[in-house]
């Protein structure tokens, strides 16, 4: 109902044609038409004035506003870290009561806790203890939880009231909170917004640390199935119970305390039994400081209002703080005896908490592991945290029994989770492991020891994969589609439980598997989780896995693949198609080292390499007595430098760096070329590169492969350029050629006299040309099996029927069988060869229409097309628009993507977020001096792609069953 006081008009002036008065000598029909509009308005507007006005609200609370706020809270945070290390540094008395304190946090969480870190956790307590008191006003967190007590002792030693405390933004942040959660009285309001919490404010309030430690909030629909899961397998594997006495339950990793929460309200405890679960035998870890305040307040308030309801209104008479939840580094605790005290006067109550759970003998270990495989770049400083005993015993086990090049997987966060909560378990009584991880060790190819070696410690085994995975693309990335995670990750996501049985009569562990399917939203998904309950659940349709010889579990190799020939040497083999090969280079700073304009780039190279000096020289100025980490020490801002390990060693070596005007062009992505700074000082691994191709004056020819265990279907593309380790995923390059420095040897009477520098020799091996003239005739050439291999890489039934393959192993080959096909594949080589690496000449493809090329504007800011699902056209400009381009041409894809849809993506003007270096492809059309150039390498990648097709569509078929 409209209050009184409100008065509603209108105005009498618009701001649209028909809303002024009319002049008296108008009055034409068009004009009568308005005037009737206007009127017609303004009857409308008469009759709603009545029933609807404007009301001021109280509140208004949204996840973009918090976030915004976590922008200003994060100034505010670094402000107080100012405040506090000026204090600790500046005064005597504040330096000891600091020093005392920061040794506490060093044996209750990790030695190598830093100062710097002890500071951060102090601003981080100032700023959010406010929170959690607004989520749970009836209870005084100060005074009950020790960590909080011990914090606010410091920081009373410190300087009494704290600044913070005055801020208005912050201020007005709390109150923000106070009203959102004003009058919600149920858990799953408050874990509603907790999730908003901690997803949105603290992921925008401390980045860093949320990437360090791969901060992830978990969807309850999963944390309920996985602890129902564990309690059916309790049941059905040692005819036990969550409930029953002496059946201890970890989280290592709490987070907010989701799982003990929900378990607390699952109704798996028996009312009998609660007081003594949650007095004695549920245990929680957490090594962040908010996110252990969170945990804690909400693990006791779910157990408090469990109480009523279970002593007929007769609460207790004082608030039961939950002891089981310690403030520590899981991993840190597997570092120590088990009988070794972490005693700590800045935390007793704490240390006490962390002894008395080393010695409990855990029966079950669930949560979700954090998922952090390390620091994006050198410059973030968010190292992860190196654990000798656990890394010693993943390379006893997981490394050993791994047959990968590369191992670093094997030491990411989770796995370490899945590495140290196995030897948690107690052996003769056996237990459960049941996380939540990132999916990729399922079918990793880095992570085959991680699965022969849990196939032999544990006796059964459970995965429900999730899929989700965001790093695929294309039909592959959306069957993928929703992640159970939203946002917070980009890998597959599955739920694992393993289960150690000592009474099991297998040596192995039988393995079930459930996939939950292709297409599905990541709420379609969490509807299934939820839907399911359990891996009790009879819907399930679990199938049993039987590993192979590799280790594969899922998406297992054809054994045919093994006859055929590797294309480089494998093991002991003598037999292989090609002599050399090497990685694509991987500067770890693209954004300086690579640039569409030669000038920008050498200028932003002469940047880097001016403040690298001055660091360098400031460095070794430095008292020489003063132990100073080349980390801590190293200015990390991205728009002056972009470090990486290699740089941080040349400085702490004390190598100065000199520019120069080395550049050569880069194949950098498929079919989009670039200026590459070339030198081996500011290219992080440039692999054998250089013997690719020396310099701009050497010539050749290179096949890009996709490398082992990527994440993309498995393509191919030849090139005449420098490749990126990314022109092709983890690209593997076999050449034409190779070069060998000179050394003044005397060269053959078929070596180029003007190569004086250096030797050219053959790519292709002396074996594969001898098998092929032994079966194909005297007239093959190594140029002719170069080409049969490019062709035959584009087999439709060679890439189908040996998919699983290709993503695990570097390519094996067969001779045909007729030597006609032989030909036909080696034809078909030279063709797509032609097509790949002359695509700038080829020819536009001639139905395509181009409206507005007349207008003699070709720069690009971003090419798009007219609607979602329209690809027969392309707004290339305001200007120019392409159209009745063919779905055929859509029909090439290479590294994930349609050769179109590359050259759509790459040919835009970019500003690299860090360094905010801007890459404009318009500047190469201006070097090579052709302004029309992305235009009409557009057209021209139109028709490469139909012929592509058509040339694929031709080779000869072949039959692998």
């Amino acid at each position: 109902k409209k209050p009184n006081n409100i008065l509603i008009g209108r105005p009498t002036y618009g701001f649209d044609e028909y809303s002024n008065p009319i002049p008296a000598q108008e009055s034409s029909e068009e004009y009568k038409k308005g005037s009737n509009l206007a009127n017609q308005l303004a009857l409308q507007f008469e009759q709603l004035q009545e029933v609807v006005y404007a009301r001021m609200v109280e509140k208004v609370g949204s996840r973009r506003y918090w976030e915004q706020w976590a922008k200003d809270v994060s100034i505010i945070a670094e402000r107080q870290i100012e405040r506090i290390t000026f204090l600790v540094e500046n005064r005597k008395e504040q330096r000891k009561a600091f020093d005392k304190f920061l040794l506490g946090l060093q044996r209750n969480i990790n030695p190598s806790t830093s100062e710097r870190q002890a500071i951060e956790m102090l601003a981080q307590h100032i700023i959010t203890k406010p929170i959690f008191e607004a989520l749970f006003e009836d209870y005084s967190f100060e005074k009950n939880n020790p960590i909080s007590e011990a914090m606010q002792k410091m920081l009373n030693h410190l300087e009494g009231e704290s600044v913070a405390d005055e801020s208005d933004k912050l201020q007005r942040f709390y109150e923000s909170v106070r009203k959102r959660v004003e009058g919600i009285d149920n858990a799953q309001g408050k874990q509603r917004i907790i999730v908003e919490l901690y997803d949105k404010f603290f992921y925008n309030a401390f980045p860093k640390m949320v990437e360090q430690l791969g901060i992830v909030y978990t969807p309850v629909e999963i944390v309920d199935f996985i602890i129902h899961s564990v309690n059916d397998v309790l049941q059905k594997e040692f005819d036990r119970s969550i409930s029953d006495e002496n059946i201890h339950i970890l989280d290592p990793f709490t987070g907010t305390g989701t799982f003990i929460t929900r378990l607390l309200q699952s109704g798996l405890i028996k009312e009998v039994d609660l007081k003594r679960k949650y007095k004695q035998e549920l245990h929680a870890n957490e090594i962040v400081l908010l996110a252990y305040y969170i945990a804690t307040v909400n693990i006791e308030n779910a157990y408090h209002d469990l109480i009523p309801k279970i002593e007929d209104n007769v609460k207790d008479q004082n608030y039961v703080p939950f002891e089981g939840v310690v403030l520590t580094d899981t991993f840190q605790l597997g570092e120590t005896d088990e009988s070794e005290e972490l005693f700590s006067e800045t935390f007793p109550q704490n240390s006490a908490r962390a002894t008395k759970q080393k010695k409990t003998p855990v029966r079950v270990i669930i949560g979700n592991p954090p998922y952090s495989v390390g620091q994006k770049s050198a410059n973030d400083n968010a190292q992860n945290q190196k654990y000798s005993k656990l890394d010693n015993r993943i390379s006893q086990t997981y490394v050993v029994q791994s047959s990968a090049g590369l191992k670093n997987a094997l030491y990411d966060s989770y796995i370490k989770a899945f590495r140290w909560s196995t030897d948690r378990l107690k052996s003769d009584q056996g237990g459960i492991i049941a996380f939540v991880t990132n999916g990729s060790w399922l079918d990793g190819n880095s992570t085959d020891g991680f699965r022969k070696t849990i196939e032999n410690e544990f006796s059964s085994i459970w995965v429900f994969n999730t899929r989700g995975n965001a790093r695929t693309q294309g039909e592959l990335r959306r069957k993928e589609a929703g992640n159970v995670f939203g946002s917070g990750s980009r890998a597959p996501i599955c739920i694992t439980l393993l289960v150690k049985n000592p009474d099991a009569a297998s040596k192995k562990a039988t393995i079930h598997y459930h996939d939950i399917g292709d297409y599905l939203s990541r709420e379609e998904k969490l509807k299934i989780i939820s839907d399911f309950g359990s891996i009790g659940n009879e819907n399930m349709n679990w199938i049993t896995i039987k590993p192979n010889e590799y280790g594969d579990w899922i998406s297992q190799r054809n054994n045919s693949f093994s006859t055929f020939i590797p294309i480089v040497k494998n093991d002991n083999e003598n037999s292989l198609f090609f002599n050399f090969y090497s990685w694509g280079q991987k500067s770890n700073r693209d954004a300086w080292t690579n640039n569409s304009s030669r000038n920008l780039l050498l200028q932003n190279i002469n940047n880097l390499v001016d403040f690298y000096n001055i660091q360098r020289i400031d460095y070794f100025l430095g008292d020489e007595n003063e132990v100073i980490k080349v980390e801590d020490f190293i200015n990390p801002d991205p728009t002056k430098i972009s470090w990486s390990r290699s740089l941080r060693r040349r400085l702490k070596n004390n190598q100065e760096l000199k520019p120069t005007e080395n550049s050569i062009i880069s194949f950098y992505r498929p079919f989009f070329k670039q200026y590459l700074y070339y030198e081996r000082d500011l290219i992080e691994e440039i692999a054998r590169i250089p013997q690719l191709f020396p310099s701009e004056d050497y010539d050749n020819l290179v096949i890009c492969l996709t490398g082992k265990g990527a994440s993309k279907e498995f393509s191919m593309l030849m090139t005449d350029a420098v490749p990126n380790l990314d022109t092709i995923e983890k690209a593997q390059c076999f050449p034409l050629h190779y070069y060998e420095k000179n050394n003044n040897q005397q060269k053959s009477l078929f070596d180029d006299p003007n190569e004086s520098e250096y030797i050219r020799r053959d790519g292709v091996s002396d074996f594969i040309l001898n098998r092929a003239k032994k079966q194909y005739g005297k007239n093959v050439t190594k140029e002719d099996i170069f080409y049969y291999v490019y062709g035959f890489l584009h087999s439709q039934e060679y890439r189908k029927a040996f998919a699983n393959d290709l993503k695990k192993m570097l390519p094996r080959l067969p001779l045909v069988d007729d030597v006609r096909d032989f030909w036909k594949f080696s034809k078909a080589g030279r063709q797509l060869a032609e097509l790949h690496v002359e695509y700038e000449s080829v020819p536009p493809y001639p139905e395509v229409k181009v409206n507005g090329d007349d207008s003699g504007y070709f720069k690009v800011q971003k090419m798009r097309f007219p609607k979602k699902g329209q690809k027969d056209t392309i707004i290339f400009n305001s200007k120019i628009i392409i159209s009745n381009i063919p779905d055929k041409a859509y029909e090439y894809v290479v590294n994930g993507k349609s050769a179109i849809e590359w050259i759509m993506e790459r040919y835009q003007v970019t500003v690299d977020k860090k360094s905010q270096i801007k890459n404009d492809p318009n500047d190469w059309a201006a070097e090579v001096g052709n302004p029309r150039y992305i235009l009409d390498l557009l057209l021209s990648i139109i028709n490469v792609s139909v012929q592509t097709v058509d040339i694929v569509n031709q080779l000869p078929k072949l039959n692998f069953t």
